[in-house]
């Protein structure tokens, strides 16, 4: 999939950098991004083997915001899940099962992989659309950076099923500020909506609707407002 950006955010050791860009050689992925990482020296060099030409066109960015510019989906990575459905930022998707969803997907997708020691903060989390996990024994789930961006990467390049065009960047986010309104307008507890708008963009992410069901849910949330606050009969 060419149109997959690899972020590594805060990586402590170089040793894995240059491990995740031989596996994006070894699964024809090219689009690497750095997020405040380590330095950079031979190690990961020798790890990088024939995808060493990627640890020389990595991006390097002090903030996610940049990393991510212009992708239109954003998917965080961790190995801590939790069960409960309350807990929206971390209920996830295996990874094989989110590989099927995006394959051919035609937006730029970020994939977000996090420090080695304490993983994507609760912060960063919240920013991604989707969470991906890969499966493993309770016993011991958090596996090796390297090892888990390597596993997803495996899973996009064996991925088969083709999903609708999705409505673009702009036309989303305009509808979770829909929404937010929507719940501002009905009074919707203030207290209450932080969570709840993390979990409609996290709802939108696992779902990733089609460009038509975008702009009819926008409709309904858009005059939904209107209505209560009188300017539509």
């Amino acid at each position: 999939m060419t149109n997959v950006r690899i972020v590594l955010v805060g990586p402590k050791f170089e040793g894995n950098i240059g491990a995740v860009c031989r596996s994006m050689a070894n699964f024809g992925l090219d689009d690497l991004v750095l997020v405040n990482p380590c330095p950079i020296g031979d190690d990961a060099y020798r790890r990088a083997k024939h995808g060493s030409h990627l640890l020389d066109s990595a991006r390097i960015v002090d903030t996610i915001r940049e990393a991510v510019d212009g992708c239109f989906l954003i998917a965080g990575t961790s190995g801590v899940t939790t069960a409960g459905d309350k807990n929206y930022t971390r209920i996830p998707l295996p990874a094989r099962e989110f590989a099927q969803r995006v394959k051919d997907y035609p937006e730029r997708i970020a994939i977000l992989f996090g420090r080695e020691d304490v993983g994507l903060l609760q912060d960063e989390l919240e920013r991604c659309d989707i969470l991906v996990t890969v499966p493993t024994d309770d016993t011991y789930p958090i596996l090796n950076l390297s090892h888990a961006a390597t596993i997803v990467m495996y899973e996009l390049f064996n991925g088969s099923l083709h999903e609708a065009a999705p409505a673009d960047p702009a036309e989303k986010e305009l509808m979770f500020r829909f929404f937010d309104d929507l719940m501002a307008a009905s009074g919707y507890p203030e207290h209450r909506r932080e969570m709840t708008s993390v979990m409609f963009r996290r709802m939108m992410g696992r779902a990733i609707p089609t460009k038509y069901e975008f702009n009819t849910i926008m409709g309904v949330f858009g005059d939904a407002v209107k209505k209560i606050k009188g300017l539509i009969p």
